[in-house]
């Protein structure tokens, strides 16, 4: 049976990406702690080859036929780019953290798409929020978590099981940059309510949440993301 071991996925937007060489390092870094090598040289092959027009959402891949080493095999998926993402309303899944690989992206991916799908189903959700085993809160099924406290941009710590964000990443630099201090510390759902929160991936950089399970839509008038997505925006380069 064919199973998704590594995948890591990024926007291509007029022949420009954000943070390239880090998605880069995130699949290959994947793929050699599996005991695969080539994967880099797949990528740099690939990578060349990808549109230089229009908007586009590829996913580089490893896969395993489940029976030996040598039936793996690495893919790309050249997609259309899905729409950009407006405001958010987040669910939280307040059962223990489902995923067996949280630091990887990929095997858990259908599943998280299955939880994702349930949320929207049953409360008008587009993205649902996974917690630690003590209740706090470490990413959405396909997003980081980030918020602010007072001037502080704010993050899960890193030894909790968080899957390395490429976007998150981004954002820290840009608040070295900005003088702006960024702090680890460890937060429930109702600790953020109250709180500007941002979700944040590689297709829709940054989403402020508007609205948390089935509460009202909050317009965040003094929110500040729009700055903060343009100064990400401006980070693409050339393929």
């Amino acid at each position: 049976m064919n199973s998704l071991l590594v995948a890591d996925s990024f926007l291509v937007a007029n022949g420009t990406v954000r943070g390239l060489d880090l998605h880069r390092h995130r699949f290959t870094t994947s793929c050699k702690a599996l005991g695969f090598e080539g994967a880099g040289d797949y990528w740099d092959d690939h990578v060349t080859r990808l549109p230089g027009f229009g908007r586009w959402f590829p996913r580089f891949e490893l896969w395993s036929d489940g029976l030996t080493d040598d039936g793996r095999r690495l893919a790309l998926q050249a997609r259309p780019a899905p729409p950009q993402g407006g405001r958010v309303r987040v669910a939280v899944h307040e059962e223990p953290d489902p995923r067996t690989s949280p630091r990887v992206k990929g095997p858990d991916l259908e599943m998280l798409g299955a939880l994702k799908a349930e949320a929207a189903a049953t409360q008008h959700a587009d993205e649902i929020l996974l917690l630690d085993a003590d209740g706090t809160v470490l990413e959405a099924a396909y997003s980081a978590v980030v918020w602010w406290e007072d001037d502080t941009l704010c993050t899960p710590p890193a030894d909790r099981p968080l899957l390395p964000s490429v976007t998150v990443a981004l954002l820290r630099d840009l608040a070295t940059t900005r003088g702006i201090e960024s702090a680890e510390r460890s937060r429930t759902p109702a600790d953020l309510m109250d709180r500007e929160v941002w979700l944040l991936n590689a297709l829709h950089g940054i989403r402020p949440i508007h609205a948390w399970n089935d509460g009202p839509i909050d317009p965040l008038p003094a929110s500040h993301s729009t700055d903060w997505q343009h100064a990400l925006l401006a980070l693409s380069h050339p393929l």
